[in-house]
């Protein structure tokens, strides 16, 4: 397989190969993009855009973001809850089916969380007892409602007054095994409910999962995600351990869901997906923000579009190379060009703190593009214009473009 078609095969899975629709996009375009990518990560960042709300506008365009908040923050019977968090790639939403798929996982924090538990439990014994039988009375609740009502100066149950960062401890300990999840979100606060009051019953019944089992059903959705990829790659996408991955990978090879392919540069043997598609072209453009799936696995997308990224939040900004926030731009199959973006609410602007063409790459062209792009997120956000900084060397022709 040629490193172009591996990158249009890529792109096709993660959805880039089709048009954007044509009018306000609904719920099945919702649905149809996380048939694709399979989840969607949640990181707290928000000097731009939310992490999980971007990956959708870069596929959709413009859409209402109640799309997103619907399917995974409330319910009803006309439209009843399609995602749930847990801990798949990241902290991430996950199709509600896809809960019993990670009951080894939920396990696996069980054992993580003993030795905690076993310290905790001396100097407060009955609390895992009674933050579930307070979320059972007051739920939805935060873990800051918690702490309030379990760590006040009045004890509130019988088992006394708790430290109130065991407590936050305890609310992550019983959503990581599956006791608690979240009902809802306000802002990005977690509000914390028993998973009975959330997930459909056929869900919480359905019989467990064996790990083998699900470790090939998490595998193959990440080969749907990727088209092609390296078995590391596929064991990325959900974090699963390496020994049950390549495990994972020989069994769907052998039940011929999986072809082995070779591409040229790549160091490792790969793994094309047999329904996965190579459009001849891909066009159209998209930014991206940090945690969108393309490009989440920094080495795979060096090796897709020879493109190196890395994300420096956590580095000083004197040493930052390009910036605190930065959106690669996806130009007809390359990324072409890098922008540092800040919403400015408060000035009710998109800027643009930093913008860098990648090498050999057409200015004129390539902040044409970009300008117009910037535009429509602007718009989306709900913000009246974009302004360009002076950092980048394709700052001056995207402040003419815009």
């Amino acid at each position: 397989m040629t490193p172009s078609a591996a990158r249009r095969t890529a792109l096709a899975a993660q959805g880039f190969a089709d048009p954007r629709p044509t009018g306000v996009p609904t719920r099945r375009h919702l649905q149809r993009t996380i048939d694709r990518v399979q989840l969607l990560q949640l990181d707290s960042v928000n000097v731009a855009v939310r992490a999980h709300y971007m990956p959708l506008f870069s596929r959709l365009g413009p859409y209402p973001t109640t799309l997103v908040d619907d399917a995974a923050w409330s319910h009803s019977t006309r439209r009843p809850r399609t995602l749930v968090e847990f801990w798949a790639h990241e902290a991430s939403l996950i199709p509600v089916e896809d809960w019993p798929l990670f009951r080894w996982r939920m396990d696996r924090y069980e054992s993580r969380y003993a030795n905690y538990l076993a310290r905790v439990a001396p100097k407060s014994p009955g609390l895992v007892d009674d933050v579930l039988a307070t979320v059972k009375e007051l739920g939805p609740v935060s873990a800051g409602t918690l702490e309030s009502t379990l760590g006040g100066a009045v004890p509130r149950a019988k088992g006394g007054w708790w430290n109130r960062s065991d407590i936050k401890h305890i609310c992550e300990f019983l959503f990581a095994t599956g006791q608690l999840t979240t009902a809802t979100r306000v802002g990005f606060q977690r509000l914390y409910d028993l998973p009975e009051r959330v997930l459909p019953a056929s869900v919480l019944a359905a019989p467990r999962v064996p790990d083998d089992e699900a470790a090939r059903a998490l595998t193959l959705r990440a080969a749907v995600a990727h088209g092609v990829g390296t078995e590391k790659d596929l064991r990325d996408y959900y974090r699963l351990e390496p020994a049950r991955s390549q495990q994972a990978v020989g069994e769907l090879v052998e039940a011929g869901l999986l072809e082995p392919v070779s591409v040229p540069g790549w160091r490792h043997g790969a793994y094309r997906h047999v329904d996965a598609r190579t459009p001849r072209r891909v066009e159209g453009r998209a930014l991206l923000c940090p945690f969108d799936p393309l490009i989440w696995e920094r080495d795979r997308a060096e090796r897709l579009f020879g493109f190196r990224y890395r994300i420096e939040i956590y580095v000083p900004e004197a040493k930052r190379v390009y910036g605190y926030y930065v959106f690669p731009f996806l130009l007809d199959g390359e990324l072409v060009a890098r922008v540092d973006l800040k919403a400015d609410r408060a000035g009710g602007v998109l800027r643009v703190q930093g913008a860098f063409l990648e090498l050999g790459q057409d200015a004129g062209r390539v902040a044409g593009e970009l300008g117009a792009e910037l535009r429509v997120m602007a718009e989306w956000l709900g913000l009246s214009g974009v302004v360009v900084g002076e950092r980048g060397d394709l700052a001056g022709a995207l402040r003419r473009a815009v």
